[in-house]
């Protein structure tokens, strides 16, 4: 049998829809996905070191990525039996108990959907991808990383917080931007705008082409 191949979806691409077996049941990712941000992301294999410290750490984060209407979704190419004894094993252990949907990806299908297959690293295991998935379900950043090396949880974090400000303010982030720091004010598109540029004394104007701004409140994101 011939095998299907996917395109590597891209930055602005609406994110594949799938079905899918999970942890928490049977799911419809464009149903998951509605009115929230979802990260998704795969781990190479149950029952190993580096997935363990990974996905406990989504876990214990699960209710800060809940205030910021952002819903997780684990998968692997693993069995659900596989996925629920590992659940049961690091509950029991560490005590963190990660009850996110983590999908049973055995045919490997959403896998090759969202470039997940790298065969020069692994032609059976995923890669430590990570999609962010707006509301509107388009992907919005992507991140890769190799199978012995772990993600960042707080870059994972700040990046979601620099997405939802940028979308709400209609503005840029600076180089390791965090929280509570100035923002890049987009160039202005006329006249009134750049005038309104120019003479506004709360702004930091580095140059006419790099201007700051404080955000006026500091917004809980999800609303």
């Amino acid at each position: 049998m011939e095998q299907m191949t996917y395109s590597m979806p891209r930055i602005g691409d609406r994110a594949p829809d799938f079905k899918a077996v999970t942890t928490q049941g049977n799911l419809q990712f464009s149903e998951f996905n509605k009115n929230h941000w979802v990260i998704l992301f795969s781990h190479p294999a149950d029952f190993t070191p580096v997935c363990t410290t990974e996905l406990s750490a989504f876990a214990k984060d699960k209710e800060w990525f809940a205030r910021h209407n952002t819903k997780l979704i684990g998968l692997s190419i693993d069995s659900i039996h596989s996925h629920l004894a590992w659940v049961q094993n690091v509950r029991e252990r560490t005590g963190v108990f990660m009850d996110f949907p983590i999908i049973a990806d055995l045919d490997m299908q959403v896998a090759h959907k969202y470039g997940m297959l790298h065969p020069g690293a692994s032609s059976t295991a995923a890669v430590r991808a990570v999609f962010f998935v707006d509301p509107k379900g388009i992907i919005r950043l992507i991140m890769y990383y190799p199978l012995n090396v772990g993600r960042n949880m707080e870059e994972i974090k700040r990046v979601l917080e620099a997405l939802q400000t940028a979308d709400k303010y209609s503005v840029a982030m600076p180089v390791n931007w965090v929280r509570g720091e100035k923002v890049i004010v987009p160039p202005p598109k006329n006249i009134d705008e750049m005038e309104e540029r120019l003479s506004n004394q709360s702004y930091e104007k580095v140059d006419f082409y790099l201007v700051k701004k404080e955000l006026q409140d500091d917004p809980v994101l999800s609303n």
